[in-house]
């Protein structure tokens, strides 16, 4: 079932997106974005690109993968994260909090899968 795309405004007047599942889970939020236009592209980067492969740079010897791709890795605080990187390697999402296992990281990637490819976008709160 696919999710839903919600724009809304910063109160410093920058737009960003998160990304809701059906479930109405929060699974993805976006950076900041000066104008409309930017977050908009920045919805479609990851539309294209939600069903990317994954390179788990967790293990010892990582099989490099290229882009687009999920890059699955261990922050400082020794929990498991990912960015997701568009074809011309520029960073375009990364998991929020870390993630106490690499199942759970795992399962957030295919939550985007499943989620971003047919999402609508939802700009009510814009108005």
């Amino acid at each position: 079932m696919p999710g839903k795309f919600i724009i809304s405004k910063t109160p410093k007047g920058f737009f960003r997106f998160s990304l809701q599942a059906a479930n109405y889970q929060t699974i993805l939020t976006s950076q900041n974005y000066s104008s409309l236009r930017n977050c908009k592209d920045g919805i479609e980067a990851i539309k294209k690109n939600a069903l990317s492969q994954i390179e788990d740079q967790t293990l010892q010897k990582p099989e490099p993968k290229k882009n687009p791709k999920y890059e699955v890795y261990l922050d400082n605080a020794n929990q498991y994260r990912y960015r997701l990187l568009a074809s011309n390697g520029q960073n375009i999402a990364i998991a929020e909090e870390g993630y106490a296992t690499k199942s759970g990281c795992m399962n957030g990637i295919e939550a985007i899968g499943r989620a971003a490819p047919d999402a609508d976008i939802d700009e009510s709160a814009l108005s």
